[in-house]
């Protein structure tokens, strides 16, 4: 078996990481996307060389036909649930000082899921609405500790006038914050730029059935 290039490991380790998080192989755009990389023919041409060295199985006919054969043992990390975050109006929930106080819960997840960041954390999700990006009622957030964030990513916001938490999309407008929800049947919030604290970025979700 050949040494893989830098291209093709990190699209291995791309698809390993994809199928961890969701369940399902991705598409080719998905790898483009993921990876960074310029073209379709560019993924397919690796992809081919992955096959051909026995790293994957593929299935022209299925969008989603990729098996990856030597899957790498996987790990599991130890993550604290600390609190419930409103996805909804918001409700209160434990500060960033208390955040760091004993654990509600512990859970194991793997490490695909946290990929070796440090200062991840957990909340369970009271409400719906971010039903539209996929978090539901009862499911449970794995949150990276940060204090900032890019406009679009899923945050803990801590709203300071109201001493509360919620769970929405941060958005920058000239001299405001829009918190939004994904669900059409809801509104946004709006609060000026001191008035908010991120508290942590979503990294992930695991979902309850």
């Amino acid at each position: 078996m050949k040494a893989l290039s830098p291209r093709q490991r990190r699209m291995l380790n791309f698809m390993r990481r994809f199928r961890e998080e969701k369940d399902y192989p991705p598409t080719i755009r998905d790898i483009v996307k993921g990876c960074g990389i310029s073209s379709t023919s560019v993924v397919d041409y690796n992809l081919k060389v992955l096959e051909r060295e026995g790293h994957i199985r593929r299935d022209r006919e299925v969008s989603r036909g990729i098996e990856l054969l030597h899957k790498e043992r996987r790990t599991m990390v130890r993550v604290p649930v600390i609190g419930y975050i409103a996805a909804g109006e918001p409700i209160p929930v434990p500060t960033s000082d208390t955040w760091d106080t004993e654990a509600m819960d512990i859970i194991e997840v793997s490490s695909g899921l946290t990929q070796g960041r440090d200062g991840v954390y957990a909340l369970k999700v009271k409400g719906t609405s971010m039903v539209d990006a996929l978090v539901n009622d009862g499911d449970i957030v794995l949150m990276q500790q940060a204090d900032t964030a890019e406009d679009g990513d899923m945050v803990a916001a801590w709203l300071k006038a109201d001493g509360e938490a919620t769970l929405k999309k941060l958005y920058r407008e000239r001299s405001r914050i829009r918190l939004q929800p994904a669900n059409s049947q809801m509104q946004p919030i709006y609060v000026s730029p001191e008035d908010v604290e991120v508290q942590g970025k979503v990294i992930g979700v695991i979902r309850q059935v």
